[in-house]
């Protein structure tokens, strides 16, 4: 007891900072030793108490000042100071020799004498040289881990980043590397060293000769799969890393499992031969070179459902498009080859080339006896335009599964090398991956690198040595691997789906392959790459170099693996002569999500109503107007006690401004069960500090009151969520959300209206053409302020002509006037392109969304000024039952005396205001008339028609606030002549 009281007292000294350097100067006794033991344990490890009463102390003394040499930060103050008096002598261990224990001596490299304990005989003194190799040692591991990707051999062509990386040659960290740069001598290759904790190539053993050490290293990091890793700040995270891919023998796989991934490549080869021997003239992007990515995939896919994935949406380019409708989502072959075969199509889709379409399928997944459903998401031609779509499809399908941590549902995207280095929107997706409201758990993505891009190889194509760099960004592993190495390539795909299992963060698959043919089967390579293409054309198939590989190991004979091959040959020969049956091309079987029970049982052409009653607004307006229920301990900005105090007066007063109307239209449709989201930038507040949705305590950090979450007990969800400083990704994300569900409301809101600029790519190729192409329909609504209010032509327009342009219908047709007018020319139209004036018409405009029988997209140019403008005010009778959504407002000043009536002013929008205060200024109120078009797009022809027909004695003209090549004009102009038979005068 008094000798376990005196060491605990030197554990810890109570000042004596020094103590043990004094015990150290004294006589080595039993005690001392055992006190400097028991201090060094507590002060540089407190959690390694039992070596020090198993008598190994020693060796803990032995690494604390290995770490003092490194940092001596690292070790307590008293072991610092004696340190630096250059006193130490390592104590004898007092223990037994441990069995199989190799002496701190050997595994340091000394030829120092051991004692009976296994340690260094007292005065016996390391020196600097023995210290270094042991380091050196450990910088050695730590050199493969961050840098033997450099070196890996990944390319099956071998001409990897040849000129960018011209030293590459002279990385790899052999032997003789090894002795040049750490001076390292042959015989120091047989001396053992101990290895640290943060390298498992080990395995159980602690200790291993030098030579071995190299061994093991260049097979876990320079072999055929390239590892980075390192630059992540999490210690578990990189650990779990080594373990995966240092650990001895863990990439080895079953007779079993060999025959599977020979039978999967063989399937994704054969298919592509099929279409090559069938339709030679044709382009279809074929995948051959990197026929490994189908077998990768269905592993991906496999190892995911074993882990309890049960749904996965995909996206990728449309290199391999059609063999993985075929081979990973099993798409039946007939429907493949008949798009070979120039048909019409039997609905309403206007058609797309065959590898730009999506598909969806529910099937049985064979190696894990479990349901999966797949979803591949049509893309258009610009390749990574799809990648927030789909990760915005994933979020919403998590989001209505209450997968609030993505164990059910995930996302996998696919890659080309030059597109995924070359295009912004992937930066701007992999920045949406950890944020709250955006992030989908972790993607997988898969980089099918074929080195090139259409005629531009790397060294033009990217600054950076890898493709993959932007991943880093995000701290996502990235895992290069040779395509032409199929175990490897499973080993990766098993890894990366474990990863996003534990993780939930992102994860690279880089399959370094090459492209066999052109950019498509017609191309002629050779003009641009010939040496590259004769590297290639001597190189063979991954399918012939792993078979003749299994036939060597004995795994499979050649008449098996030829009977495979035969075997899928006939299928494809039977889904061949079935498709000749076919007559027309059905593109509802190409919908990535298909809308079950929406449009069943639905009259396509009647509009539920949008009024509601008036106890509903009133409800929703003081709900919104009121402090959080712990108002006494919410502390609350004092201006927006002022808002909130506005909202009241208003309600008071039945009537409403922007935000009170919007609020109650997000509200009402809440209470219907309707999941409300509103996204983009600053949002939660509003651009123009209108919206206030999010009240912020002003004392306590992230302790926030959302009113429209607190409507009513039972009311759907309303998400509102303010977007990273992104357009093109984050509008993309929304679009794909608001695919998975159409009974939700999905809005984007730029933070001014031109910012839609750079989504421009999303406008064009999904939203205003998405359902002609890829028979899909969207109701996503567009939030734009517009107005040409002081700040510059371009940063205050929201460029609505280039909307209207855009716009599928004829402005030489006027429709059959019925009572279904207005409801058919929504249904034929590709967008709805709408500017109100009065908060009323945007209350029904944002219901008349979901009233819809079927979903159009929604442009509305939202207003700035008019968000405060006194006259810009609503009564609760405009929104009441019995009201709807007014496609034109006339001028109601003037319907007494229309005769008298000297000049029409037709406009749309904020305008108005501003010719009304000009009517009013100059006493113009009986000569002119002013009618709004609050519904731009589909054109009201009949409205028109009928107020011009009220004014015949008048002058008919348009007025907008933009120049005349700008705005509405080149659209109205045309239609208006049409809407009048070209009767009368109109400018």
């Amino acid at each position: 007891m008094h000798r376990a009281r005196t060491a605990l007292h030197m554990v810890n000294p109570m000042g004596q900072q020094n103590f043990g350097a004094f015990l150290l100067k004294k006589p080595a006794s039993k005690l001392t030793t055992e006190l400097v033991a028991a201090s060094s344990v507590k002060l540089y490890n407190s959690a390694a108490a039992e070596p020090f009463l198993n008598g190994s102390s020693s060796n803990y003394i032995d690494d604390m000042y290995n770490a003092w040499l490194r940092d001596p930060a690292s070790v307590h103050a008293s072991w610092d100071a004696y340190f630096r008096n250059n006193s130490y002598a390592a104590p004898p261990s007092l223990a037994p020799v441990p069995k199989n224990h190799v002496p701190a001596a050997q595994y340091l490299g000394s030829s120092l004498p051991a004692v009976a304990g296994g340690g260094v005989a007292v005065g016996g003194r390391i020196d600097d040289k023995l210290i270094d190799d042991h380091l050196a040692v450990q910088a050695i591991i730590r050199s493969y881990q961050s840098r033997g990707h450099l070196v890996a051999d990944i390319d099956p062509l071998g001409i990897l980043n040849a000129e960018i990386n011209p030293e590459r040659a002279n990385l790899r960290a052999n032997e003789k590397v090894t002795r040049s740069y750490m001076n390292f001598e042959e015989a120091d290759m047989e001396r053992v060293f101990k290895l640290p904790s943060t390298t498992f190539i080990g395995g159980k053993e602690k200790f291993l000769p030098l030579r071995e050490i190299l061994g093991r290293l260049e097979k876990a990091y320079c072999n055929k799969i390239g590892v980075e890793f390192m630059f992540i700040n999490s210690l578990e995270q990189c650990n779990w890393i080594r373990e995966r891919f240092e650990t001895p023998n863990i990439m080895t796989y079953t007779n079993e499992e060999k025959r599977l991934i020979l039978a999967r490549l063989t399937r994704a080869t054969g298919f592509e031969a099929f279409l090559a021997k069938k339709f030679s003239s044709e382009k279809r992007f074929g995948l051959e070179g990197c026929e490994i990515m189908i077998p990768a995939m269905k592993e991906v896919i496999d190892v995911s459902t074993r882990l309890g994935v049960e749904s996965i949406i995909m996206g990728m380019p449309h290199r391999g498009r059609l063999n993985v409708l075929a081979n990973v989502c099993r798409k039946p072959l007939h429907q493949i080859f008949t798009q070979f075969a120039g048909l019409e199509a039997a609905d309403d889709g206007s058609g797309d080339v065959k590898y730009h379409l999506g598909t969806y399928i529910e099937r049985l997944n064979r190696v894990t006896n479990k349901n999966i459903r797949l979803a591949v998401v049509a893309n258009p031609s610009h390749l990574e335009a799809v990648d927030p779509v789909v990760q915005g499809k994933t979020r919403a399908e998590q989001f209505y599964r209450g997968d609030g941590e993505g164990k059910k549902v995930m996302s996998i995207l696919l890659h080309g090398d030059a597109a995924f280095c070359g295009q912004g929107v992937v930066f701007e997706t992999m920045h949406l991956s950890d944020l709250p409201d955006y992030t989908t758990h972790g993607t997988i993505h898969i980089v099918v690198n074929n080195q090139i891009g259409f005629t531009t190889d790397p060294r033009h194509s990217r600054s950076s040595p890898y493709c993959t760099d932007v991943a880093r960004v995000v701290n996502a592993p990235i895992f290069h691997v040779n395509g032409d190495d199929p175990e490897a390539v499973m080993h990766v795909c098993k890894v990366a789906a474990e990863w996003r299992a534990t993780f939930h963060k992102d994860v690279i698959i880089d399959i370094v392959s090459y492209r066999r043919n052109g950019h498509n089967e017609i191309d002629e390579p050779m003009f641009t790459q010939p040496l590259m293409y004769k590297k290639i054309r001597g190189t063979k198939p991954a399918l012939d170099i792993y078979a003749n590989q299994l036939i060597s190991e004995g795994v499979v004979t050649a008449e098996e693996v030829k009977s495979v091959k035969d075997k899928y040959e006939k299928i494809c020969e039977e889904a061949f002569e079935q498709a000749k049956t076919e007559t027309h091309i059905k593109y509802k079987d190409w919908i990535d999500s298909p809308w079950s029970g929406f449009f069943e049982g639905k009259d396509p052409l009647k509009v539920a109503p949008t009024g509601v009653i008036e106890e509903t607004l009133v409800h929703i307006g003081n709900r919104f107007s009121s402090p959080p229920p712990n108002a006494a301990e919410f502390v609350i900005h004092k201006g927006l006690l002022r808002v909130l105090a506005a909202r009241k007066e208003m309600l008071e007063n039945k009537t409403i401004d922007w935000a009170l109307a919007e609020a109650m239209a997000f509200g009402s449709l809440l209470k219907e069960g309707i999941h409300v989201r509103l996204s983009g930038q600053d949002v939660e507040r509003g651009t123009f500090s209108h919206r206030h949705h999010v009240l912020h305590h002003q004392t306590v950090d992230k302790a926030t009151y959302r009113p429209l979450c607190h409507l009513y007990p039972d009311q759907a969800p309303y998400t509102v969520c303010n977007s990273s400083l992104s357009e093109f990704g984050v509008l993309g994300f929304e679009l794909g959300y608001s695919m998975t569900n159409p009974n939700a409301l999905v809005c984007w809101e730029a933070q001014f209206g031109d910012f839609n600029n750079t989504a421009q790519c999303i406008i064009d190729q999904f939203v205003s053409s998405g359902q002609a192409k890829w028979v899909r329909q969207s109701g996503l609504v567009m939030l734009l302020p517009h107005g040409m209010e002081g700040m510059g032509p371009e940063h205050s327009s929201a460029r609505v002509e280039r909307f209207l342009q855009m716009c599928s219908d004829d402005p030489d047709y006027f429709p059959p006037e019925s009572d279904e007018f207005a409801i058919r020319q929504l249904h034929d139209i590709n967008w709805i392109v709408a500017n109100c004036s009065t908060p009323g018409n945007y209350f029904h405009l944002l219901r008349r969304q979901i009233a819809l029988p079927f979903r159009k997209p929604l442009i509305v140019l939202t207003p700035k000024s008019l968000l405060r403008h006194p006259e810009c005010r609503s009564n609760f009778s405009e929104m009441t039952e019995g009201t709807d959504f007014q496609r034109l407002i006339p001028d109601a000043l003037t319907a007494e005396n229309p005769n008298q009536v000297k000049r029409v002013i037709f406009c749309t929008g904020r305008v108005y205001y501003d010719l009304l205060k000009a009517r009013r200024d100059r006493k113009l109120d009986n000569d002119i008339a002013i009618s709004r078009i609050e519904q731009i797009s589909p054109f009201p022809y009949d409205l028109v028609k009928a107020e011009c027909a009220k004014y015949p004695n008048a002058e008919l003209v348009w007025a907008q606030e933009e120049h005349k090549n700008q705005g509405c004009w080149t659209y109205v102009q045309p239609r208006f002549d049409t809407a009048i038979n070209s009767t009368r005068d109109f400018r």
